[in-house]
């Protein structure tokens, strides 16, 4: 037995996702607008895919995501440190430039899709193994005809995707990150078909615009230009 379908949610907007900042396994809560993106994209989701499982990281800004959802489904979240982003070593926390001034080489490395040297970053296929496992676990004792709500983070959920559709991890890169609480659907194949799941769907979200999406709830409530 296995679940017939997984999703896999990425987590809602923190202050440093709006910085640009690299969070890794920093734990960092939700914003505003992050903790709105989990309220509507919640509704979004459960109007395709009512959970028979939620599953989360155990960083907050995961499980505030995956709770959001949860009291719409009427289920508890069950944690999951396996299911945590990917940790980048020195470079969490930092801005792009910030990497850059201090490792040139390695962010050039990093930017062609290799693996930096020396900053304590987690390997690829490190990621996509523990994320892989954790998933399936998760899935095994679900029945054909129920779904999986995974709450992860962004280069995880891309890793997750890449190992279980059966590519290589340490080389791929075809696999494009997700929005802030958007999904990806992945559908069990047919017995004994390679690979074992399809993806259906990817970086679906609420139907907003992606620029109003980030501007969060308030984006339609500026001033009017007063009146000369």
């Amino acid at each position: 037995m296995t679940a017939g379908t997984i999703v896999l949610l990425r987590h809602g907007r923190t202050a440093y996702n709006a910085a640009m900042r690299l969070q890794g396994q920093i734990d960092i809560p939700l914003d505003e607008v992050g903790r709105w993106q989990a309220a509507e994209g919640a509704s979004a989701l459960i109007a395709s895919h009512r959970a028979a499982r939620i599953v989360s990281s155990d960083l907050v800004r995961a499980v505030d995501t995956a709770n959001a959802y949860a009291a719409l489904v009427g289920a508890a979240v069950e944690t999951d440190a396996r299911l945590r982003e990917r940790a980048f070593g020195d470079w969490e926390g930092l801005t792009p430039p910030e990497m850059a001034a201090g490792w040139p080489a390695e962010r050039e490395e990093w930017r062609r899709g290799g693996e930096p040297q020396g900053i304590g970053a987690e390997t690829k296929v490190a990621v996509a193994d523990r994320m892989v496992t954790a998933v399936l676990e998760h899935a095994e004792p679900l029945g054909s005809d129920e779904c999986l709500v995974v709450v992860s983070h962004g280069a995880a959920i891309s890793l997750a995707i890449t190992g279980l559709l059966g590519l290589d991890a340490g080389g791929w890169r075809g696999i494009s990150g997700v929005n802030n609480v958007h999904w990806s659907h992945l559908h069990r194949s047919a017995p004994g078909a390679v690979p074992g799941w399809r993806l259906v769907a990817h970086n679906v979200g609420a139907g907003y615009p992606l620029d109003r999406w980030q501007a969060g709830p308030h984006a339609d409530l500026e001033p009017e230009p007063k009146s000369a």
